[in-house]
Parts: C-alpha cells; structure tokens; sequence
C-alpha cells in the first residue's frame, strides 16, 4: 500500500537550517515526501498545485495559506505550520472547507532568552561597537560600560520567553520586574508592575508581548518617553509591536541609550534596514530561536503532528479541530 503524500513547503535552502535532517528522515518513514525544489518560497497557483494530491501540508513559518488556496486543494486533510505564529493562514477559510490547522508549540524559550541577555551584556558593555571600529581599522575610544548586577530589567510580557529571560537575569543579580496583565509571577522576588512604573524604572525593557491586534504599536512615542534617557530597548517579539519611526526619533534625540532588534518590519520579521544601520542599535536578523535544539523541537513535533493526521486522530497543536472535517470523517473509516 503506498504511503501518503506530504508536501513540505520549505524553500530548498532552508530545509536543513529550519526543518533539519532528522525530522525529514522520520517523516520519509510514514509517508512520501514531496519537497520544494526553489529556493523562494511557494505562493499563489504554483503552492496549489503542488499541494494537490497531498493529505498534509507542512508550511514553513512565511508560507502564506489564504481563502483561495484552501477551496482549491479538495483532498488536504491538514496544514501544519512548523512554527508558533499562524497568522499568515486563513484559519477561518481552513475551518470551511474542513481542512484542520495546527501549530508548533514554542521551543526555542531558552535559544531567546539567551539572546536577550547576549545582546543586554553587549549594549551596556559596548562590544559590537568597539569590535566594528577595530574591523575597520580603526582604535576604538575605550568607554565606561555597565554591569549588569544591579541594574533593572523591565519584561513587558511573562510567557515562556520571559520566564527562561528572567531565571537568567536573576542569575546575574538583576532586579526583575514584569509587566503583563494576564499573567501573575509565582517567584515571590519578580515584581508586577504597572505599564508606566516599569517603563520610568527599568535599565533594559525587554518586549516580549504577543502581537495581537491590540498590541501594534504597543512601543510608540509616548512609551519611548517614559522610559530613562539610559535605558535599552530590546524587542525579541514581533516588529508589529513597534513604531519604527518613533524608535528611530527616539534614538537620535537621545531619549533611549540603544536598543537591539532580532524582528523588524522588513521581509520574514527581519530588523528594518534604517533601523539596523542606527550606531545605537544592534541587530540580528530573526536569529534569536535559530539553534539546532529549537529547530528540531518544532520540526520533530510537526513530524509527530503530522503522523497522528495520517493516523486519523487530531494531534496535540490543532487549533480547529472542531472544524477539521475531512480529517473526521477519515478517523471515522
């Protein structure tokens, strides 16, 4: 009996750095594994005509799945996104014509939160801006860094990503304060805040919210205001929450001592070009959850995802499977 077909959407040069050689080994085992031969990702009438005759669809995180693609590809049970954000799916079209969407649970909680304490380390000590004049041949002035032991971190969100920030800062001798409305600290020695409190008080302000609606734009002027001319600002979330050109001013009137940005608003969630050129800011393009551990710990779950799906049950990572019809009514055979 032939295997399923599972088409993995994964432009040819990311397949290794995003999906990894393990989870495309273990998912060869349970079905034929169709792969994207271009470097460029799928879009349009060439992304639907490769998913035909596929059961599954694994989408790299930029994949773009709209209304019009789901009414074309009639015998997809499911589309598996291997990442956490779903926006770029028309979950509400999926749902009507009974294909079942899931995501990856969040792996790369310590891959970030490394990150963030790297580049928290790299402003108050100056690192990137010395090592850049010694590249370019130049004698760096020395100046007078930070430490970090002492000084206040600011989370403004307490989800998975801040909790691996805040043990590591604690370990530092930080004091940890967080703003976030749903969430209330178990750990006695991290302070609730509120928004305004944290944002006149804390040496780093790291953005860790969810982009949602109601969070676009969460940074703007007023919030660059609030905080100390000393301060860092660090977004390790999503460039929406951020008003680029009210970061920009803020930095050249010297409202903010830097920032560093691993999102932006340029293509795949890259730090804007303007921004990332800014002497006070220092950028990385969206490499904050890229480790191998993360990886794979997104990768190998779409795998296991995606088994179930074949198996004719609803995985752990569903987000309608009330709706999942077709994969319903193959769980029902």
């Amino acid at each position: 009996m032939a295997l399923p077909r599972v088409l993995v959407t994964h432009p040819q040069d990311r397949l290794a750095t995003y999906f990894g050689a393990q989870a495309l080994a273990d998912l060869q085992q349970v079905a034929q594994v169709q792969l994207n031969p271009q470097t460029q990702d799928w879009a349009g009438p060439e992304l639907i005509a490769a998913a035909q005759g596929c059961e599954v669809l694994i989408a790299y995180r930029q994949t773009a799945l709209d209304a019009d693609f789901f009414a074309q590809v009639p015998g997809l049970l499911a589309a598996v996104r291997c990442a956490v954000d779903i926006r770029s799916i028309n979950v509400a079209a999926a749902s009507q014509h009974g294909v079942l969407v899931t995501r990856a649970s969040p792996g790369f909680g310590p891959a970030v939160g490394e990150w963030v304490i790297g580049v928290m380390i790299d402003l108050s000590r100056h690192i990137t801006a010395a090592s850049g004049h010694y590249h370019q041949g130049l004698k760096p002035e020395p100046r007078m860094g930070r430490e970090l032991r002492g000084a206040c971190l600011g989370l403004i969100g307490y989800g998975e990503i801040g909790r691996h920030v805040a043990r590591l800062a604690q370990a530092f001798g930080m004091r940890v304060c967080v703003y976030d409305p749903f969430v209330q600290p178990s750990d006695q020695q991290i302070e609730p805040m509120a928004w305004s409190a944290l944002l006149a008080c804390a040496d780093h302000v790291v953005c860790l919210a969810p982009a949602l609606p109601e969070t676009e734009n969460l940074f703007n002027a007023q919030a660059f205001a609030q905080m100390k001319a000393s301060a860092c600002f660090i977004n390790a979330s999503r460039g929406q929450l951020v008003d680029e050109a009210a970061l920009l001013d803020a930095l050249n009137q010297g409202l903010l001592a830097g920032a560093a940005l691993d999102v932006g608003l340029a293509a795949d969630q890259m730090p804007s070009p303007a921004l990332a050129a800014h002497p006070l800011v220092i950028a990385t393009p969206h490499v904050g959850g890229l480790t191998p551990e993360a990886i794979a710990h997104q990768a190998l779950e779409t795998v296991r995802q995606t088994t179930d799906i074949l198996r004719g049950r609803v995985p752990l990572g569903a987000v309608n499977a009330a709706h999942a019809q077709r994969l319903l009514n193959k769980g029902a055979l």
